[in-house]
């Protein structure tokens, strides 16, 4: 039987010869877009069998019909339910019991939400999901095209009564104000940046138009104050903030700002308490990188900065990724080490670090509950253990596992060996590398999937899955490269892997596989590497650089036209991007730009294996990144290597939105390493 032979995209004059696929929803582009997919259905049909089988396998792990952890708020419990075939959960509460527990009286339910009727069979996600302060109505969002453009409703859970409201290019948050009638809501502008916050009353006609943020760095989010008693709003590029703040119980004033932008100062705020009286919270980096933490008298005036006092210190050593406020504690969100650290400050006594079982986890303040409560709720996992939702006893700081993530079948945490190691990049740094395998296939070199990601300060802290599972039992081991750029080691790790550095983000990856390699845990003929969105840069620019050192690649959403994207300041999210990458416009950042954009650097030589998928609503990363880029490979890449695209017709950044469509991605995933590893 002839093999199927590769959609060959046309070649057009100019600078850059697959310009073309970026016509969005001209009949040649999505004429070539649905070639690369049936090429791709054809060159894996005789993987429908493992597919399917890959997808029952990990569906028969996770516990299908299943509650979620009820959070008491004022008179109910919310929770929401999973059931059994259905692609998303249900949203409901009922009454809280007058014991204290969390136990749900499903006799006496509510039925909030439930986007399976909302969704229809298509794509949905949703955005806002806010219960009035009185408990009257329901704000949601809801984005029906991947494209993160929202509808706006609201449901009167009395009577189920639904009012749409009439707004257009909505950025999908919804903030009520204390007297459950007034909503904030944010727009966006051409270039899909929230930047107008607008004011409306249920029962009148349009809205007021509360502010405007004309520079195209910053974006714009309105939030309540954990003491409920205060709305702000968070200005921000990737360098910069401002924040404004407004009374909760008068949203008819203007919002009053607290401290004015200065290039460089990043700062947010929330209203609590401290020691029993009212107070603002102020996380600030104007004394350092790793940032501080103030406080500034909340009962009365705006917390401008001549009124903030120190609390929290700058540190060289750790990084204070943030607080959350309780009546009886403030608690810090720290990283030292590569390590996401919890630390409590109760009132009236000494602080504490939350302990915990494992050396390389994720941990995070899931839920603050209620601002008068006694607990807060932590999230915690590791690469061999499913994740906990545990309760934090802010007095003493004693912990309640309330609920873990059930893993059907015969699984045994033990059987797994959950590693911290450390790779050396060419400048001397030490690159952390988290690492997990099956205890019992040690010993030889193994297949290994190594993630990446690596920008925007956002830290890759371990975490468990169920799909991987079916790695890992099948003797192929998992990694995650902590590179520079993220935010795992802090601000100057984040500082160290950006615009003219962003060079040891890919070096700091390659030396990760190398050490890996190395040190007998895999070969390069076993080695799959993957990354998504800026970690698709990534894959992009080390298959460039070192192509022979791995056997197959995954690229999801890849920025990988990055120079010509950042040249666009008319496409979505370009101008905001400036404070990443830099400006291409200027000389230098240009040539530093085009030294590894991967669309741009692509070369005659061999490549692995690869897979790229896109989203063609993606209003994030277009489509035609990954397009222009597979197609430039396809033109000079001298191997007889797979070269496949699927671009997701009815999705955008994250993908298909259902459960079990995002289950099925995984299983195509999942079989493409197989088949390339020769291991089905």
């Amino acid at each position: 039987m002839s093999q199927p032979m590769p959609p060959i995209a046309r070649k057009a004059d100019g600078n850059d010869p697959y310009a073309w696929l970026q016509h969005k929803d001209s009949d040649e582009v999505l004429e070539h877009l649905r070639a690369e997919n049936s090429y791709l259905d054809a060159q894996l049909a005789d993987q429908a069998p493992l597919r399917e089988a890959l997808f029952e396998e990990i569906r028969s792990r996770i516990q299908e019909t299943d509650l979620s952890l009820p959070s008491p708020w004022g008179p109910w419990l919310y929770y929401s339910r999973t059931t059994a075939g259905d692609e998303y959960a249900r949203h409901y509460r009922a009454p809280r019991p007058a014991d204290g527990s969390l136990t749900v009286d499903a006799t006496q339910e509510e039925l909030l939400l439930d986007p399976n009727a909302l969704a229809d069979g298509g794509f949905l996600s949703l955005g806002a999901f806010s219960v009035s302060p009185d408990h009257q109505r329901l704000a949601y969002s809801l984005d029906t095209q991947g494209d993160e453009v929202y509808q706006l409703f609201v449901k009167t859970l009395a009577s189920g009564e639904v009012e749409h409201l009439p707004f257009e290019d909505c950025a999908g948050s919804m903030t009520w104000a204390n007297d459950s009638t007034t909503l904030f809501f944010s727009t966006h502008d051409d270039t899909h940046r929230p930047y107008r916050l607008y004011r409306h009353r249920l029962g009148t006609p349009g809205a007021e138009q509360v502010f405007e943020e004309p520079d195209g760095r910053f974006f714009l989010h309105c939030y309540r104050s954990s003491s409920e008693r205060q709305l702000v709003l968070h200005i921000n590029s990737k360098t910069t903030a401002e924040a404004w703040v407004l009374d909760a119980e008068h949203p008819e004033k203007p919002f009053a700002c607290v401290a004015e932008r200065r290039e460089g100062h990043d700062y947010d705020i929330d209203h609590g308490q401290l020691n029993g009286q009212w107070a603002w919270f102020i996380r600030t980096n104007r004394d350092g990188l790793n940032f501080a933490l103030y406080q500034a008298p909340g009962d009365t005036g705006v917390p401008g900065e001549d009124r903030w006092q120190l609390l929290v210190p700058h540190s060289p050593t750790r990084m204070l990724d943030g607080f959350s406020l309780n009546h009886r504690a403030y608690v810090l969100s720290l990283r030292e080490g590569g390590l996401p650290i919890v630390q409590v400050h109760p009132a009236g006594a000494a602080d504490y670090r939350v302990q915990l079982p494992d050396a390389a986890y994720s941990l995070y303040v899931q839920d603050t509950l209620e601002f008068t409560g006694d607990h807060m709720r932590l999230r915690y996992e590791a690469l061999n253990r499913p994740g906990q939702v545990r309760q934090l006893s802010l007095a003493d700081g004693g912990q309640v596992v309330l609920k873990q993530t059930p893993v059907l079948g015969a699984f045994n945490a033990d059987d797994y060996l959950s590693e911290r190691l450390w790779a050396t990049a060419p400048d001397g740094t030490q690159v952390p590398i988290s690492l997990v395998r099956r205890r019992d296939r040690m010993g030889e070199p193994m297949p290994l999937y190594l993630y990446g990601y690596g920008a925007y300060g956002e830290s890759l802290d371990p975490w468990f899955s169920h799909s991987r599972l079916s790695l890992l039992d099948r003797g192929i081991g998992f990694a995650i490269a902590h590179v520079r750029g993220g935010g795992e080691l802090g601000e100057q790790w984040y500082q160290a892997g950006k615009q003219a550095n962003k060079h040891n983000t890919f070096t700091d990856f390659i030396a990760c596989a190398e050490h890996l390699i190395s040190n007998g845990i895999t070969r390069a003929d076993q080695l799959v590497i993957s990354g998504g969105s800026a970690g698709g840069l990534l894959i992009g620019a080390v298959l460039n650089q070192r192509p022979e050192l791995f056997a197959a690649a995954i690229a999801e959403v890849p920025f990988v036209d990055t120079l010509n994207t950042m040249l666009d300041p008319d496409l979505p999210l370009t101008v905001t991007e400036y404070d990443e990458w830099g400006n291409p416009q200027e000389p230098e950042v240009y040539t530093r730009i085009k030294a590894y954009a991967p669309y741009e650097n692509v070369k005659a030589q061999a490549y692995p294996h690869l897979l790229a998928v896109a989203g063609y609503n993606d209003s994030r990363v277009a489509y035609w990144e990954a397009a222009k880029w597979v197609a430039r490979l396809r033109e000079l890449k001298t191997d007889n290597h797979l070269l496949l695209l699927k671009t997701e017709l009815g999705a955008g950044h994250g993908g298909m939105s259902g459960r079990y469509q995002g289950l099925r991605d995984v299983a195509l995933e999942y079989g493409f390493v197989l088949k390339v590893l020769k291991l089905v």
